[in-house]
């Protein structure tokens, strides 16, 4: 995999050029935590530095969807005009039969685009964190790697952290933006909490197009969905030029014994390659029409295989102990299914700032700042409950299921994209509310 440029990488503690008085840590250099700290600089003039812990800006690669409620966001945060340049906009949906018929087609996000003015955006992970990092750097943010935290100390009027190599921060408050397996959630906020592997596990890769021959590669833009007794399989370009796919298998499957459980991990040894192509060709041998063809021939040009178990966290975890708040998946990580992950993370961010904004004397006394926490804490979790329960909803979907089962998924969904009218339903009635939701329309 090809990683992003290490634009703003830093490995000794140089202060912010910042001359704002007030600063924040933020642990997590992924989306979520530079997110934050861009917010913070541009609309609270909050001094943030970041500190993460792996050695490099690094990703597990895929590509990731992003819906209207996100895209205008990623707009306000001033970094998706760039992204708009590598990331693919085709919000056309196929959804196929096992046998290869289309079940239905639509567009995801026809109505929210009309709407919000913004729509769907399918992009690499590397290139949405290239974005960010690059964002970051012009703002003379500073981002220290390979920074693995030990502890966590409020002092009061302040918020302390030592990492393992001796190195200690103070500042006025500290995120954890650091993902599902949070070592700020561990050390500090909820110990207690930890992350529940769901059952299911994704297998994936990127190829180019060119690679497929241009009859396959013409019949690949837009997004394409095929639910099979084993799991579900997918596939959608993912680049401004549509020259390169993302395909996926999710399935159930048995959490494999090794260091890289949590994380997931690439597979790119000729012999572990070979393995899950037969694994997968297994699971298609039932995959019928022209579009089965071209689902092997993606698991067959494929070189490099990503694994991924899928986990979660439960509901009802605490998210803000003292100065520290936990954001995104961090205080609340959802499986995919829902495609709104980075868009929660996002809304987290500007739902925060708003509240540091409304409270201008936060710094003074923890009282102000637990009183920006607690109203974070009530606006979001609602919102959060709501699209985890329809992520859980759409994980069924994958389940494995027999003959019979099959039939009565696909007549289901054959009913969602072509019957529902007969019913007097909108069919994409909740989703468009779930994409045209503003966070900086809600009170707070």
């Amino acid at each position: 995999m090809v990683m992003p440029k290490k634009v703003g990488h830093s490995h000794s503690l140089k202060p912010h050029p910042s001359q704002c008085s007030l600063q924040a840590i933020i642990i997590g250099g992924g989306p979520a935590g530079l997110a934050t700290a861009l917010l913070l600089e541009q609309r609270n003039k909050i001094s943030p530095i970041v500190y993460e812990l792996r050695p490099e800006p690094t990703t597990l690669g895929g590509a990731i969807g992003i819906p209207s409620n996100g895209t205008r966001l990623l707009h306000r945060l001033g970094v998706y005009d760039e992204l708009l340049t590598r990331g693919s906009s085709r919000s056309h949906m196929t959804m196929h039969s096992e046998r290869g018929t289309i079940l239905g087609e639509t567009d995801v996000v026809g109505a929210a685009k009309e709407a919000t003015g913004f729509g769907y955006m399918r992009i690499k992970r590397t290139d949405l964190l290239e974005v960010f990092l690059k964002a970051v750097d012009n703002a003379g943010i500073p981002v220290h790697y390979n920074k693995r935290l030990v502890s966590i100390t409020d002092q009061g009027d302040g918020v302390k952290v030592t990492f393992s190599d001796g190195t200690v921060d103070t500042a006025d408050l500290l995120l954890g933006c650091d993902g599902i397996h949070s070592a700020v959630r561990r050390v500090s906020v909820d110990p207690a909490v930890s992350a529940d592997y769901t059952g299911m596990a994704g297998i994936g890769s990127i190829i180019p197009t060119s690679v497929l021959g241009e009859d396959a590669a013409s019949l690949l833009s837009g997004m394409h969905i095929t639910m099979m007794q084993e799991g579900m399989a997918a596939s959608m370009t993912c680049t401004a030029k549509d020259d390169e796919v993302y395909w996926g298998f999710q399935r159930e499957v048995s959490l494999p014994n090794g260091e890289n459980d949590r994380d997931g991990w690439e597979v790119r040894r000729e012999q572990e390659v070979a393995g899950f192509k037969e694994l997968l060709h297994g699971v298609l041998k039932g995959a019928g029409g022209q579009w089965g063809d071209i689902l092997r021939s993606l698991v067959d040009k494929t070189s490099v295989v990503k694994f991924y178990p899928i986990f979660r966290l439960p509901s009802g975890g605490t998210w803000h102990q003292g100065r520290v708040l936990l954001l995104g998946d961090a205080a609340h990580a959802m499986p995919p299914h829902a495609g709104q992950g980075v868009s929660m993370a996002l809304e987290d961010a500007f739902c925060l700032s708003r509240g540091l904004g409304r409270k201008q004397n936060w710094a003074r006394g923890t009282d102000d700042l637990n009183e920006v926490y607690e109203t974070y804490d009530r606006t979001r979790r609602p919102r959060i409950d709501e699209i985890a329960a329809r992520s859980s909803g759409n994980a069924t979907l994958r389940k494995r299921t027999g003959r019979w089962g099959m039939m009565f998924k696909e007549f289901g969904l054959w009913m969602f994209f072509h019957g529902s009218w007969a019913l007097g339903m909108d069919k994409w009635g909740s989703e468009v509310k779930q994409m045209v939701y503003d966070i900086e329309e809600v009170e707070i």
